[in-house]
């Protein structure tokens, strides 16, 4: 039995537009977000019988699913397990300022993330496994079938580290991928097998992508 997890990152949004870090504050989609939301939806339409969407309760994951929702003629099941990391006192900072006030512990971040922890807030480690439950309990509930997962940059980066059979020590290695981006986990007798990563042409001229101090 053949199931396909098809994970988006959402689009991108005024936090991204202005180089912040969100964590779980609800920040809007840009306009170009929208536009990439619809860009992704329809590159999903085209390539994928869509079976169920579940989507992070943040609205900037959730507006990325709505447009495919509508697409395919279903609901989008929100839920809080796939948000992006709680980042404490990081959260609603630049990263400018980021590494400016908290050079150490941002420091750790940006060399060595998956041994990182944001100041007063949810460690990678935790996110890494809380993703990795919540993924499971996903599919678990719809095996056999084609199932869009719409949630953030760090929960995609530290399910690939996992899926690429790699140690926290060695997430620093695995790349951010971008708004929008689409990718693909095959899993067959409970092997999880990854066939597209961070899949962002058909976002054209509209791809967006991290600044390197992030």
């Amino acid at each position: 039995m053949k199931t396909i997890l098809i994970f988006v990152r959402h689009g991108e949004s005024n936090a991204n537009g202005n180089g912040m870090f969100a964590g779980h504050l609800d920040i809007e989609l840009s306009d170009r977000g929208l536009l990439q939301a619809e860009s992704t939806a329809n590159y999903i339409r085209k390539n994928y019988h869509v079976n169920s969407i579940y989507s992070s309760d943040l609205q900037r994951a959730y507006y990325t699913a709505v447009p495919t929702a509508q697409a395919c003629g279903l609901e989008i099941n929100k839920t809080a397990q796939l948000r992006e990391i709680f980042a404490g006192e990081w959260q609603g900072l630049s990263f400018d300022e980021l590494q400016a006030r908290y050079a150490v512990s941002y420091g750790v971040w940006l060399k060595d993330i998956g041994r990182a922890q944001p100041a007063n807030g949810e460690s990678v480690e935790a996110l890494s496994e809380r993703i990795w439950k919540t993924v499971q309990d996903i599919y678990h509930k719809n095996q056999g079938k084609t199932v869009v997962i719409v949630t953030h940059a760090t929960p995609i980066r530290a399910l690939l580290c996992r899926l690429k059979g790699m140690t926290l020590d060695q997430m620093k290695d695995v790349s951010w991928v971008s708004n929008a981006s689409v990718t693909v986990v095959r899993v067959e007798d409970d092997n999880w097998i990854l066939e597209q990563t961070g899949e962002d042409a058909h976002l054209s001229g509209l791809r967006t992508q991290f600044p390197a101090n992030v």
